[in-house]
Parts: C-alpha cells; sequence; structure tokens
C-alpha cells in the first residue's frame, strides 16, 4: 500500500511501460504505482521523458501533444489521462515515416528490377 496526500492509502499495481527507441529496439520498464495512476504518471516514473539518463531523446510530452509519438495500452490507442489496471503494458511509439503500402510497392519494384538486370 502506499500512501497519497490527505492521508488515504492506495494498493499498488504493477504496469510496464515500453517505448520503441529505434527499429527494433525496445526498451521496456516494470514499475509498481499507485492505484488509480494515468498513463502519464506511469511515463513520468518510467524515467523516459525528460532529460534524465534513461530519456529518449526526442520523447516529451510535447511530442506526445504533437502526434510526433502515440501512446497506447495493449496496443490500444489511448490518451495520457487513461487510467491503468493492474499488469497493463504501456507502449509508446514513433510515428510512421512511410505508409507501408508505398514501402511494400517499393520492395517490389526493386525486386523485379534486380531479377531482369
Amino acid at each position: 500500500m502506499a500512501p497519497v496526500e490527505g492521508g488515504d492509502v492506495r494498493e499498488l499495481i504493477c504496469v510496464q511501460v515500453a517505448v520503441g527507441v529505434a527499429p527494433r529496439e525496445v526498451r521496456v520498464v516494470t514499475l509498481s504505482v499507485p492505484e488509480g495512476s494515468t498513463v502519464r504518471d506511469a511515463l513520468r516514473l518510467s524515467g523516459f521523458l525528460g532529460t534524465g539518463a534513461g530519456a529518449v531523446s526526442d520523447l516529451s510530452e510535447d511530442a506526445l501533444a504533437s502526434g510526433l509519438w502515440t501512446v497506447g495500452v495493449w496496443g490500444r490507442k489511448e490518451r495520457p489521462g487513461h487510467v491503468l489496471r493492474d499488469r497493463d503494458r504501456v507502449e509508446v511509439v514513433r510515428g510512421l515515416r512511410v505508409d507501408p503500402k508505398e514501402a511494400r510497392r517499393v520492395r517490389y519494384r526493386a525486386q523485379g528490377r534486380a531479377a531482369r538486370g
């Protein structure tokens, strides 16, 4: 149990925060947070936001608000004020730079040229 302001005591819940820092590179932190904590609270406690030692260089609350990064819980997009439940996994990913369909078309064309050439 964790004490909070006003003398109220809340149970701790376990959550994970996963950040895709680069292609095929994910950092994961497991946290114990007070019941009723939000996605924003978990991100702040994880150390990924800001300028600390474990912070991701361009991950900030402004970047989340602008859409440069997207946050979700178990793969479903959520807002930073979403209240977490025990064993939730908060996932933070960058926005796509290239449309996946267009990238597939480019690879297909390149393979066709390689086979002919």
